[in-house]
């Protein structure tokens, strides 16, 4: 039986065990104080850290020269993680409490969850864009020479660290954000849970490890948002290197789930909110759009306006006062306000108007991307095991779904905040226009006429001076839009012939368009088409129902050509005169000369029926082989065909000298008085 242990020994025993817990408590405060102290200075050293990578390094980089491409992106958002953690270091400079004090822990936790939300907002924006970064620093890497330029300033600028590059800097908010529930956790772990702190602190720890996952989560989404809102370049060849046995079975998946939906067979997944986004989305697009469109056009216009400078011409009105104060007036317009007024225009208006243009490539891309993991989703959805691949394609859908439900009102409701800022814009500089242009005329006001009216029948003047100018203007381009519009009267080669012939079996007559002025394709599917080339009208609208492209057919390729290019052919109310060489009379033929007459021989002199060769119509050359001749001119024929033996062209001299082709049927005979035939015949006389 073991003895009973003396009071002596029970107290020394419990003495010992006193002492080891003081110890064990004493060895873990020295603990917590050096995690704390650790946190703190490692904060303070990464603070240090980041200000000589974006102050001394950043600024030494930018005096390199050529300047580095995109530098000023790799430091993007990083003035933010700077900022936040100056803010948490001034918090705990602001108490005056030391580590080792137990009021200094609270302060700390208070302090980095007072400042959790503003954590979240600047990390989540770096980590999203650090792969930039790193593909950035790959592109100078490949580069050697300014890879050498770029290390050797890194080690100028930073000795003491030993740093070859600059991801040295960059990767530590990656490392720093993923650091913190560590430190803390290890601080919490050396704490008393009898410390009045210990609750709190556990609270920090948790929200640590909270904003790390959402951090994280938001930098999934923009991975594959920034993966699948790019738009791809390819060509037909790259695309047909990318099909494999893979993407054809997933496509025909794909396609196979669609006519399901659109036949019936399989129900839709219908989700009204997003829906409700989409339409949204696809208004404000077309209206963007259309307002883009629209001020381009109110500006070329302002700039044609402007181009055109009569103020500059003299008119030889030196005498006349009003016509030198309007002068005066119209070149303070031209050189002063309207410039400026266009300026205001491209740089409040335009170019927002073209950045907010180009966002709408993300979302639309995402929509539908959306739309095409929606149907593989749907064909995976049923099973009751998914494989790995198939999960990810599940997660991939819902990625973009969450996606585009969280970011999308964002985007459609800033995009219409955007178009009210850009309307309200407009017309205040509309309003700024007509108060310069008011305070203009009224220094000119009392040397006008009509300004000792009153402003009733000074507006009466105004108003029936306008409507008259507008009549007068209206009359003048009905006229000039008539003269351009009116059928091209040039002959047809055999080849645009065939051509008519071609679309007239085809098509119709009805449908037969000739080309007023050269067509010059900008877009997809445009054609390029020269001036008075024949055209048949397929469909007066594209396919987006835009009246001003017409698919026309051209006998060979099919397009789109603009409208207003176009008037419909009319062929001659009259034939042309029959051809020269058609109308000489029976016998005439055998002693019919050209351009010569031998000198060889002399004619006799005779009186007998003569004909003169004159241009029936107006003719313009279009090459270097053909001469132009205007209606009345008498001309030499030459040869009565081509070189081909084509009666339907006819080589010709013009009084000029010139010699060159013409249509035969644009040429006419007219019989002369009967002349003496001798070796100097007149110039174009046939006998």
């Amino acid at each position: 039986m073991a003895e009973e242990p003396s009071p002596e020994e029970v107290a020394a025993a419990k003495k010992r065990s006193e002492e080891e817990e003081a110890a064990a408590k004493e060895r873990a405060a020295q603990r917590q104080k050096l995690a704390i102290e650790e946190m703190v200075q490692t904060e303070r050293n990464y603070l240090r850290l980041l200000q000589v990578s974006t102050v001394t390094i950043r600024t030494n980089l930018q005096k390199l020269q050529p300047p580095l491409a995109n530098l000023d992106s790799m430091f993007l958002y990083i003035e933010e993680v700077m900022d936040v953690s100056s803010r948490l270091l001034s918090l705990l400079d602001q108490k005056q409490v030391q580590p080792g004090d137990h009021l200094f822990l609270e302060t700390l936790c208070d302090s980095f969850l007072s400042l959790s939300s503003d954590i979240e907002a600047a990390y989540k924006e770096y980590l999203a864009n650090y792969n930039h970064v790193t593909n950035l620093e790959n592109s100078y890497k490949q580069k050697e020479a300014l890879w050498c330029e770029i290390v050797k300033v890194i080690k100028t600028s930073a000795p003491e660290v030993n740093a070859t590059s600059l991801s040295f800097f960059l990767v530590m908010p990656v490392q720093r954000i993923a650091r913190y529930p560590l430190l803390l956790q290890t601080i919490q772990k050396h704490t008393d849970p009898s410390h009045p702190a210990y609750s709190l602190l556990e609270q920090t720890a948790h929200t640590s490890i909270a904003l790390n996952c959402r951090i994280n989560e938001y930098k999934r989404f923009r991975e594959v948002a920034d993966k699948y809102k790019k738009t791809e370049t390819l060509t037909i060849k790259d695309k047909i290197n990318r099909l494999n046995s893979h993407s054809i079975a997933k496509k025909t998946a794909r396609l196979s789930q669609f006519i399901k939906h659109e036949t019936g067979i399989a129900p839709k997944r219908v989700d009204e909110g997003f829906d409700a986004l989409e339409g949204f989305f696809y208004v404000l697009e077309n209206g963007i759009l259309e307002l883009h469109e629209n001020v381009e056009t109110y500006l070329l216009h302002l700039q044609v306006f402007l181009a055109c400078k009569p103020e500059e011409c003299d008119l030889d009105m030196d005498g006349e006062k009003p016509a030198i104060c309007y002068k005066e007036i119209t070149t303070a317009l031209r050189q002063w306000i309207l410039p400026t007024f266009e300026k205001r225009m491209r740089t409040l208006i335009h170019k927002p108007l073209c950045a907010l243009r180009d966002l709408l490539v993300g979302p639309r891309n995402l929509i539908r991307k959306r739309l095409d993991k929606l149907l593989d989703y749907e064909v995976i959805e049923a099973k009751p095991s998914l494989s790995y691949e198939e999960q990810a394609v599940a997660n991939t859908y819902r990625t973009i779904n969450t996606l585009l439900l969280n970011e999308l009102p964002q985007f459609n409701g800033m995009a219409l905040q955007l178009i009210w800022s850009m309307l309200g814009t407009f017309s205040c500089l509309h309003r700024d226009l007509a108060s310069d242009m008011e305070q203009l005329f009224q220094g000119f006001a009392q040397q006008l006429p009509h300004s000792s009216l009153e402003p009733s029948a000074f507006w009466e003047w105004a108003e029936c001076s306008v409507l008259e100018g507008a009549k007068k203007l209206e009359t003048v381009c009905r006229n000039v839009e008539e003269t351009l519009n009116a059928p091209i009267v040039q002959p047809l080669s055999p080849s645009s012939q065939r051509r008519l012939q071609q679309l007239t079996q085809r098509h119709g007559s009805g449908k037969i368009y000739q080309v007023t002025s050269a067509v010059v394709g900008s877009r997809d599917l445009d054609l390029n088409l020269a001036r008075g080339e024949l055209v048949a009208i397929i469909s007066e609208t594209d396919s987006r129902g835009d009246k001003k492209r017409w698919l026309v057919d051209t006998g060979g390729p099919r397009g789109y050509a603009p409208s207003s290019k176009l008037v419909r052919y009319h062929q001659a109310s009259e034939d042309p005169p029959p051809s020269p060489h058609l109308t000489l009379p029976m016998g005439e033929a055998g002693i019919r000369r050209h351009s010569y007459t031998p000198e060889s021989q002399t004619m006799p002199t005779m009186s007998r029926p003569c004909f003169q060769v004159f241009a029936g119509y107006n003719f313009s050359a279009r090459g270097s082989h053909e001469v132009s001749m205007r209606a009345g001119d008498p001309v030499r024929v030459l040869e009565s065909h081509d070189k081909r033996g084509n009666p339907e062209w006819s080589l010709v001299e013009t009084r000029g000298g010139q010699r060159g082709y013409v249509p035969s049927n644009y040429l006419a005979i007219v019989p002369t008085t009967p002349t003496a035939v001798g070796p100097s015949s007149g110039y174009a006389t046939y006998r």
